[in-house]
């Protein structure tokens, strides 16, 4: 057993923190198996609750919210170990549920901030700590963990709902808050790719904006069959370490010029940068950027570049054929010059999935330097480096 109860009183806790307690938690796919539709709409399986049901205490966990709480006592108190807590330290805990992992952390750390969207797992999550005479040391944030603002703590321990893992992970990495590590409970193919290095098959751009900040440990797989309810897949325990030192790059240039080399992994970076697409993109920033060119000037030219496919239709003038005359020799010229720059740093023949983050940020600065960019640093779009780098992660 995970947790005795004192009292009848709470019931609806003893039902979860019991082993074989998979019986008296009714989900939307044991209730209603013959459906086999585990996404269903919250809202609906909210109404197709029997009202006697209702008023007993049974706790629905909703697959779609991510609600698979872990209850092997052995490897949540591993989890614990391996996350290495002080008794001085704070922790956040994002997705308590229940509060099996919540307890073990109180008893080793000092205070754990809790970020809980579901009120129904706040108050048995309360009643649970309570009855431990812990209740000082807990303060729960019963708010969207990716809307809330975090307050300061040492680290991170979690079992994080598998629909917000990566802009989550995009949060604590590049957000305001200091912290030492974070040992996570995640998805095993989202871990893997966390995981990825250069030359893997599950290498992408996660992979290369995380480790741009940050190191990534491989701890231990999870099975399924140790979560209620369970879920469809296996999952993977990671720790991540915030680097003491991180390259001097501009993170908005980063992640605009990861997305671009990561649209295409396997392609040649030749192959990539010479696609008309990419021209035209990367001319119409530079044109932007310019200090020497007319605005006005600068919105006629790319209407040209954005439709002109190479011919000409007989019946346009002669002032039109110059003008797209003039936009397809300037496009040559421009791709010629990122070809060069290639060619140069030895890259033309490389594709992404195989190069180190060292190799991309030396390739990102010769085209810096030759003043071609990725993203627009003269006029950036209103956002904090939190919210970019989760955009950066779902796109």
């Amino acid at each position: 057993m995970l947790f005795k109860p004192k009292s009848s009183s709470i019931y609806l806790s003893r039902l979860i923190f019991l082993q074989n307690s998979q019986r008296n938690l009714s989900t939307k796919s044991s209730h209603y198996s013959r459906k086999n539709n585990d996404d269903d709409d919250d809202d609906k399986e909210q109404k197709t609750r029997n009202t006697k049901e209702d008023q007993q205490d049974h706790l629905y966990l909703y697959k779609s919210r991510g609600q698979h709480l872990l209850t092997n006592t052995r490897i949540l108190d591993a989890i614990v170990r391996r996350s290495n807590l002080r008794p001085t330290d704070t922790v956040l805990e994002i997705g308590p549920g229940t509060g099996n992992l919540t307890v073990k952390l109180l008893a080793a750390a000092k205070k754990v901030v809790a970020i809980e969207i579901d009120k129904r797992m706040v108050d048995v999550l309360r009643e649970r700590v309570s009855e431990k005479g812990l209740q000082d040391r807990l303060h729960v944030i019963c708010k969207d963990a990716m809307k809330a603002e975090f307050p300061q703590f040492d680290l991170v321990v979690a079992n994080i709902p598998y629909g917000i893992s990566s802009p989550l992970v995009a949060k604590l990495v590049y957000g305001g808050n200091p912290f030492r590590s974070a040992t996570l409970l995640l998805q095993k193919e989202f871990a893997r790719r966390l995981l990825a290095k250069p030359g893997d098959s599950e290498f992408n751009r996660l992979a290369v904006n995380v480790k741009l900040v940050a190191d990534v440990e491989f701890v231990m797989d999870v099975s399924k069959r140790e979560f209620l309810p369970c879920p469809k897949v296996d999952s993977t325990v990671v720790i991540i370490r915030p680097k003491a030192e991180v390259p001097d790059v501009n993170l908005d240039e980063w992640w605009a010029f990861t997305r671009t080399c990561f649209s295409k992994k396997n392609k040649t970076l030749g192959a990539m940068f010479k696609q008309k697409k990419n021209v035209i993109e990367l001319l119409k920033l530079a044109k932007t950027l310019s200090s020497n060119r007319e605005n006005a000037l600068i919105g006629k030219n790319y209407e040209c570049d954005d439709d002109y496919e190479g011919n000409n239709e007989e019946e346009e003038t002669d002032g039109d054929d110059v003008f797209a005359s003039s936009c397809d020799v300037e496009m040559t010229l421009f791709k010629e010059k990122i070809v060069g720059i290639l060619k140069k740093g030895g890259f033309e023949d490389k594709r992404p999935s195989k190069l180190s983050n060292e190799e991309l940020l030396h390739l990102l600065s010769l085209f810096n330097q030759a003043g071609i960019y990725f993203h627009d640093h003269v006029n950036p779009k209103d956002s904090d480096d939190v919210a970019a780098a989760a955009a950066a992660y779902s796109s």
